[in-house]
């Protein structure tokens, strides 16, 4: 693999309902998961101001549910993030 190429992994798309949940679980913000793939995801999110750097993502309103995840690039109402342990 050249230097400064990054394989990326296959992406699923989904236009799926979704739940971004803050550290601690509370305040539940509906989102859409445009796609996924096994390390992360891409959403869309009403208000992408409030969003911290960490969240969790999950397809029910249940905040036990759901991934641990790192945001790593927002463009206007999309954001990318990737999954962390």
């Amino acid at each position: 693999m050249a230097f400064g190429t990054r394989k990326r992994e296959p992406r699923k798309s989904l236009r799926q309902s979704g739940w971004i949940t803050f550290e601690g679980g509370f305040a539940a913000r509906p989102c859409v998961v445009q796609d996924l793939s096994a390390s992360g995801a891409k959403i869309t999110i009403e208000d992408t101001n409030s969003l911290p750097a960490r969240l969790r993502l999950a397809f029910s309103r249940d905040a036990r549910t759901g991934r641990s995840c790192e945001v790593v690039w927002r463009r206007g109402k999309t954001v990318g993030i990737k999954f962390v342990p």
